[in-house]
This record gives structure tokens, sequence and C-alpha cells, in this order.
């Protein structure tokens, strides 16, 4: 069993195939304490690690320095306002006002096999509800994964707290979380509640985090850790363009090969907060969880809240090993559904090839068009319901405008079917806009502060999905327009953050839990959509990858990488998402030129090779494109067929940064047993440089013979990965090339 608990020495040893995670039980009063993680050790011995035979000691034995010793124990999670002045990672509010809450050991239960938090439907409101049932998390058979739960409390008042551990046996990963119990007679007010905390000895440790903005997506940033707070947060309602609920932190002159790395990724699409400090004693501690501003929850007598999942991995072997153990836990233990381990159809979406610009004939012509090119799925993004013939109306109203669609939805898709093609269509179910018929019917479904003008962003306002009736009729909206023809793929969009937050439903003792329910709620439909429509594929989106998280994958196994399609910066974009996801999430399209949000011209052929790295797909109008690009579509649409199961199932190696160096970037996918290999290599800028460009490969089998496709000769795999290859100097900028290996 990869979870043991050592009696004796009241340690608890928890084992990954590679790393190695130790706890212990300290003094009379039962704290816990982290003592250990990193590479896998044999030897449980590690408590000596805690100092407790050092000044200032336990306080069973020097109670006057009680105070030096809760500042400084590096503690398995952290609380408030007993003497420990580091961040804290959970605090309450009593009837009486008090705050401070300790954290004792009781008890422990190890279990066999891990089940998601929970998958079943609220069950009437979900405010009547103490645990809200609809919450992402990872999961894994009995032999994959096991479960250890501390069981831990606050004897003053009353509350109980459950330290969750996921333990996996098939990859590094130990996932986090609490759920927290009121035994207590009196409410409680938890007003913060994060769900992972790391203390360690600083050894130089060096930041790694995702941020951007619209069009510029997961942009990776390093600095170094120090006593300054380093906070990436979320208060958007929405995991967000500008912030990524991700950290890892590495030691100094860390490679993508070599060096040790700490992470902690949040299985969570609402407000978030990570953060880590060093402290007086050159100690850090790393936290992880919901964004304690503006969240208060109410917890009567007897009621309960589940956090959210901390995914946390440790590698000794770079930022390398870090990500291919981020992607390969998403794809086995996270991601859900018909299309986890399946070839997704190609698709045309018809947004940048016309906007609101299109009628029924119009779609019907590109479908043909595409079709026999070998694009498989044609997408109707916005603009076919309602009165939506630009931005500023009809969101809320999804009545297909038969004006535009004449003969129906159902006619339009059954003669895209006749030609071939899968039909996919676009919602935005979370807004409304003031002029849409949903409004005038009920305005108080708008999030709202009574008596404040609400703002508009995109001229559209936020529903309130914390309120089941809301739910209900949107997703009854939603779910009759997919009932009513042969609809296989939905693109769910949000396209504004959260505002103005006030609900005409929640008592004004619950309106801190605003925002957590709100993506609960969010939560509650999408899980309800998959299961009445289990074959269909769904693909998150917000204004691009604004909701590109780790909760959204256990609904959708891709979502829409960012709105900007221009293959340069697709690259910086591209790399940072693949930093913690797997190629098969990332949506990824050739689009037009000029790109649409630069204006940059990049050749048809390297914008292909950029999309391969995702989902692969097109976003521009196949009839009206130069006769040259359109000949090279056939040929993508074999390459992407060709290589899509080693892009979706390998393991990924980047082997050059164009956010780096600015001239060229470059990265590969291997198959797992070593027998093919994929490399793509773009040149962004040329300069003069008479020689060919030397690349190194990775991920090879030192000991195997491969051949690159197009030539006769063969090679060792460490000789391509010591010595190298070298790649011709292409001419101009923009310019790309596949290297694709097999084993002879």
């Amino acid at each position: 069993m990869s979870i043991v608990f050592y009696e004796k020495e009241r340690l608890f040893k928890l084992d990954t195939p590679n790393t190695s995670y130790i706890m212990g039980i300290v003094d009379e009063e039962n704290f816990l304490a982290h003592v250990y993680y990193g590479e896998k050790l044999a030897d449980h011995r590690a408590g000596y690690l805690l100092r407790t035979q050092e000044n200032p000691f336990v306080p069973s034995v020097n109670n006057r320095d009680r105070i030096a010793f809760l500042d400084s124990l590096p503690m398995e999670y952290a609380t408030h306002g007993i003497g420990d002045c580091r961040e804290s990672c959970i605090s309450i509010r009593t009837m009486g006002g008090n705050t401070a809450i300790s954290l004792s050991y009781v008890s422990h239960e190890i279990k066999r096999g891990k089940a998601p938090f929970g998958e079943i439907l609220y069950g009437g409101d979900c405010l009547e509800k103490d645990v809200l049932g609809e919450l992402p998390a990872s999961f894994g058979e009995e032999g994959e994964c096991g479960v250890l739960e501390v069981l831990c409390e606050d004897r003053v008042t009353g509350l109980q707290m459950i330290l969750q551990y996921g333990v996996f046996e098939d990859v590094d990963v130990i996932t986090r979380s609490i759920q927290v119990i009121n035994q207590g007679a009196q409410d409680l007010y938890l007003t913060k509640v994060y769900s992972a905390c790391l203390d360690m000895d600083n050894r130089g440790f060096e930041s790694v985090t995702l941020h951007g903005s619209w069009a510029r997506e997961r942009q990776i940033q390093s600095l170094p850790v120090s006593r300054m707070k380093h906070t990436v947060e979320s208060l958007r309602g929405e995991t967000s363009h500008q912030d990524h609920p991700f950290m890892a932190l590495k030691t100094p002159g860390t490679t993508q090969e070599t060096g040790e790395v700490y992470a902690m990724h949040f299985v969570y699409s609402g407000n978030f907060r990570v953060q880590v400090q060093e402290d007086p004693y050159e100690q850090i501690r790393m936290v992880m969880g919901i964004n304690p501003e503006d969240f208060c929850w109410k917890l009567a007598p007897g009621a309960q809240f589940q956090a959210p999942e901390v995914v946390m991995t440790y590698s000794g072997e770079g930022l390398g090993k870090m990500t291919r153990t981020f992607h390969d836990f998403y794809r086995r233990h996270l991601i859900r559904g018909e299309y986890r381990d399946k070839k997704r159809p190609i698709l045309i979406n018809n947004w940048e090839a016309t906007y609101f610009d299109f009628d029924a004939d119009k779609l019907i012509s590109i479908a043909r068009e595409a079709s026999g090119l070998g694009i498989e799925m044609l997408v109707m993004d916005d603009g076919w319901f309602g009165n939506r013939f630009d931005d500023n109306r009809a969101l809320g109203d999804w009545v297909v405008n038969e004006e535009k669609l004449k003969g129906g939805l159902k006619y339009l898709v059954d003669e895209v079917n006749k030609l071939g093609m899968k039909f996919g269509i676009w919602f935005e179910p979370e807004m409304i806009s003031p002029d849409s018929d949903l409004y005038r019917a009920h305005p108080d479904w708008a999030i709202a502060i009574s008596g404040r003008q609400p703002g508009l962003a995109r001229n559209q306002y936020v529903l309130d999905l914390s309120r089941k009736e809301v739910r209900d009729h949107v997703y009854e909206s939603v779910a009759k327009v997919l009932r009513s023809a042969n609809i296989e793929y939905v693109k769910w969009d949000m396209n504004r953050q959260l505002s103005d937050i006030g609900s005409a439903a929640l008592a004004a003792d619950q309106m801190g839990e605003f925002y957590h329910r709100y993506v609960l709620g969010v939560y509650e439909m999408q899980g309800r959509l998959t299961r009445e429509f289990p074959h269909l594929l769904l693909e998150n989106c917000s204004g691009g990858g604004a909701r590109f998280d780790p909760g959204m994958l256990f609904y959708s196994p891709q979502i829409w990488c960012s709105d900007d399609t221009d293959a340069v910066e697709r690259l910086k974009i591209q790399e940072g998402t693949a930093l913690v996801y797997p190629l098969s999430t990332m949506g990824a399209h050739v689009s037009d030129c000029p790109n649409h949000v630069l204006h940059r011209t990049v050749p048809f052929e390297t914008r292909g090779y950029v999309a391969l790295a995702g989902t692969f797909g097109y976003e521009l109008d196949v009839t009206r494109i130069p006769e040259e690009d359109r000949r090279q579509i056939p040929e993508q649409t074999a390459m992407y067929h060709k290589y899509n199961d080693l892009v979706r199932e390998g393991d990924y190696y980047r082997i050059a940064s164009y956010a780096e160096n600015h001239y060229f970037d470059c990265w590969g996918v291997v198959s797992k047993d070593k027998a093919e290999a994929l490399y793509t290599f773009i040149q962004v800028l040329n300069r003069p440089n008479y020689h060919s460009r030397r690349i190194r490969l990775k991920g090879l089998d030192p000991e195997k013979t491969y051949r690159i496709e197009g030539e006769e000769s063969t090679y060792l795999g460490a000789l391509l990965m010591k010595a190298g290859i070298n790649i011709p100097n292409p001419e101009g900028d923009f310019r790309g090339r596949l290297i694709h290996l097999t084993e002879c």
C-alpha cells in the first residue's frame, strides 16, 4: 500500500512511484507537522527533521516559548490566531466574534481507490444543502491510488477538519484537500479555507507562474522567492486570462532535465489564490485555495464544507518531468468521457469566416467545400439565435433565428450530415443581454447589487447561477436545442468576468458564498449536460483561454486555448499551456491571414504545424481563401490523422523556447514505448547565418536505432540526443519543419 502510518514514530509516509511525502504528529497536543517531500525514501524515520529537540522545543517541554514554537514549526495545515503569524490556511469567525482556530490530530482512515467528491445532482435548492455535490476532482481505481483522511479538531469551537490526501501509484502525484465540519452548537463562518499548504526550508527557490491577458494567456514567468509575499490570484469570478492557479518552486539552475521542482495546480474554475513567502527562519510556505477576499461561508451546526482539490507533484528531473507528470495525471485521472482517449474530429468554425453575417446557405457552402478537403465537422458560432445580429442583444434567448436559418436548425444539421460531416454549435449559457426577452421577463436573474447600476462588459450581464430556477431554465433552453437535431459538439463560451456581486436569493449573512456557489452552479450545469448527452464533445471557452483550468477538464476534454490564433503568438501561449496541460486539451486552429488579432501573415504550412500541437481545426472561410492555401488543407488533414495518436498520447519534450531566445521554437512528442517521435521546429525570425541550426533531440531511447522520415541513414538515439541533428536554415521568417522518427 502506498500509505503507511508508523504508530511508534507517529509518522505518515505516502509513496508514489518516485516520491515520498512524510508528516508527523507532534507533542501531547497532537500538532500535525510536515516532515519531508521529495525523492522516494526507503526509510520512514525522518522525524528528526522537525527540530523538535532544538530550542524553542515543544510546548509540553517549554510552554514559555509556545508562540515561538508555533511560529516556526513546519505545519501540515496552518491555522489562524494562536501564534503562527505566517500565512494561515483556515480562519473562522464565531458568533462571539473570535477568529482563532487550532488543529489537533484525532484519528485517520486509509482507503483504497478514489472517487470524485460528488457526481450527484443537487436535488432541490442547493442553498439548502450542506454539501454541494458537483465539485470536480481526480479519480482512480483500487490499485491505482489510495486515500488518506486525517481527522483533526479544534476542541474550543467544535470544528472538525478532515485533511484529504489522494496518493497515486502510477504517477508521481499527491492530491490535497480539506473538508470542514461544524460539530459545535452555534453557527460558524468560514472566512478562509485553502486546500493545501507546504512548509520547507528555502533552498534558493524560484517560483514559476503563468500570467497574461486576453490574446496572450499563460506566459511563463520566474522570480526568486523572498521575504515579500509572492501572490498569484484571481478575483474575476473565473480563472482569468491574467493569472493561472498554478505555481512551481524550482531550485537554482533548474532546466528541463535537471533540478528539483515542487508544483501545485488547483482543480477549480473560480477565484483562487496561490502564494509563497520566506519566513524569518529561512523557511518557505506555499499555500493554494479559494481566494479569501469576499469569501465567507456560513456553517450551521452539523454543516460541512468541501474545499476543491490541489494536484501536487515533485520532480527531481527538472521542469520536463513535472510537465509529463501533469500530462499523464490529467489524461488518466481527471479527464472523462468518450473523447478522453479518442481522436477529435477536425472542425471548421465559422466565427472568423463570417462573424454575425451568415445564413443557412452560407454555412452549407462552407461545409460543402470543407467536406471535400478532409474537414469533419462544421461548428456554427455566435449569431444563430433570437434577435442576435450583433453582440449587443439576445443572449439568453436560446431559440433558433429562422430568418437566418431558413428551414430551421434540423434542416441545416441534416444538410451538413448529408455531406458526411458532424455538426457543432456555440452557446454562452451564463450570460444575459439587457436587450433580450429573458431580461425583460426576469431582470432579477442578472447578478446585481440592489440600488447600484451594474457594469456591462461586451454589453452583457451575468446570470445568477447560484439560483436553481435560473440554472434549470438555462439548462432546459440549451438542452431543448440539442435535443432538436443531431448536434455532436458544443462550444461553451463565457465572455466577461463577474462584478457587482449580489444575489436576490441569498441571505445577507450568506452573500460571501456567492462566488463559490456560482462556480458550483456552472459545474452542475455542465455535469447535467455531459450526463444527458454522453456522446457530446464539449469544448469550454471564456473569451479565449480565461477558463483554461483543471476544473473545466473534468467536464470537457478540450478547452479553447486563446482567441489569438496567430501562429507566432501561439508559440508562447501554447508553450505556457503545455507546461501543465496535455496537448490533447488545447483548442488550436489554422486561421485566416492577415490574422484577425495581430494582422500578421504567416505561411499556411506553418499555421498547420503550430495547430498540430493541439486539437487541430480551422477558423476561416474555406470558400474564399487563396487557392494555394486551399490545396494544402488535404495535406494538413492527412498530417493530423497520421500524427494525432502520437501527439495526443505521447510524452512532451520542450527543446527550445521562442519566448526565451526570440528566434526559434522547438518541441517534441515521443511515444511511450520510444518507438516513434515527432519534433516540430519553427523558425520565427531569420538572421544572417551560413550554418544550419543544430538541435539536440530529447526523449529517445539511447539504445534504439531510428530513421528520420525522408532519409535513408539510421541513427542511434544516444547520438541524436547528445550530438543532435542539423536543420537547414529556412529562407525567410515564420518557417517550420516536422522531423518524424521511427524505430528501425
